[in-house]
């Protein structure tokens, strides 16, 4: 699968090992993130990221800032994209089988390396189980569709 990652100044160590994770396991990585220790703004990397999946540039997305949220939160706001903190594996699953999430984010202050690598684990490798929830995902991008007054 392609991956796109992007990330903020406070997850390059946990943005390396997660990369290392995906490329061990055959995928390929798209690196959206910031390179530098440097402070900088990760709604940035949260719309490259989502910009970048929308697109289909990318399959999925995974986003790391100091707790996932600001970041997670910029790529909401890309049209068709369902983003979701995940902070254990049993919200990674349900994020896949119940809402289609596309794109992944976790926080760097949160979570350790080696739980960040379950999280991605079982979220990639959880299919969407659809019936029921594709409607429920319907009507989530049916709310997305009519507040797109611009």
């Amino acid at each position: 699968m392609r991956i796109g990652i992007g990330n903020d100044h406070t997850a390059l160590e946990l943005k390396a090992e997660i990369i290392a994770f995906l490329e061990e396991n055959g995928h390929e990585v798209v690196d959206y993130g910031t390179k530098e220790a440097k402070s900088c703004d990760y709604p940035v990397y949260g719309e490259i990221v989502a910009r970048a999946v929308a697109a289909g540039e990318v399959e999925r997305g995974i986003l790391i800032c100091g707790t996932g949220l600001g970041i997670s939160l910029a790529a909401n706001k890309v049209k068709g994209i369902r983003a979701a903190v995940c902070s254990e594996p049993y919200t990674a699953k349900m994020s896949r089988a119940h809402n289609d999430c596309q794109v992944l984010a976790f926080g760097a202050r949160i979570v350790g390396a080696e739980l960040a690598k379950m999280i991605v684990d079982v979220w990639l490798n959880t299919e969407f189980e659809g019936g029921r929830h594709q409607r429920r995902v319907d009507m989530i991008n049916a709310v997305e569709a009519e507040s797109n007054w611009h």
